[in-house]
């Protein structure tokens, strides 16, 4: 059981765990996933952790068929720039391995930014927190969970 798992359990939020064998070779987690459990790429969100001008580390959501427009969350975040957060700093703020961050039950809270395009669907796909597990939920739940705020954070190739 990890953490985000606990979260939602906790909050008695209609969830449902998807598990499969993640390939160690496999660097795309987001999309082995979707592949491997044969879902809608657009439905399967990958969490991305960003660093701030100002220092501060936040959660940007998006589908793994699109990619991440850091001027767009910086705006979103009220900030100027926006790069992608080192790994270690990562890991040790979420209590996360890469490829398994959870935008639920991290150690440390972060602002988190849900890419709009969520809200289309009925359910949507995020890591469990571990590499081969997913957490399906609505993602009115997943908003109201992680405290997230809809925004539009990427370039749709669907």
């Amino acid at each position: 059981m990890t953490p985000a798992i606990t979260l939602v359990k906790k909050h008695s939020v209609d969830h449902k765990i998807h598990q499969y064998q993640h390939d160690p070779d496999s660097h795309s987690y987001g999309q082995e996933a979707a592949e491997k459990l044969g879902l809608n790429p657009t439905q399967v969100f990958k969490t991305l952790v960003i660093k701030l001008d100002n220092e501060e580390l936040v959660v940007a959501l998006l589908p793994v068929s699109c990619m991440l427009s850091l001027k767009s969350l910086a705006k979103a975040a009220g900030s100027k720039r926006a790069i992608m957060a080192d790994q270690a700093n990562v890991e040790r703020t979420t209590g996360y391995l890469q490829g398994g961050i959870s935008p639920l039950g991290q150690k440390k809270r972060l602002r988190t930014f849900i890419d709009s395009s969520a809200q289309k669907h009925a359910t949507v796909y995020i890591s469990a927190g571990r590499r081969g597990l997913e957490l399906e939920l609505a993602p009115t739940d997943l908003g109201r969970l992680s405290q997230g705020s809809f925004t539009h954070l990427g370039t749709h190739s669907q």
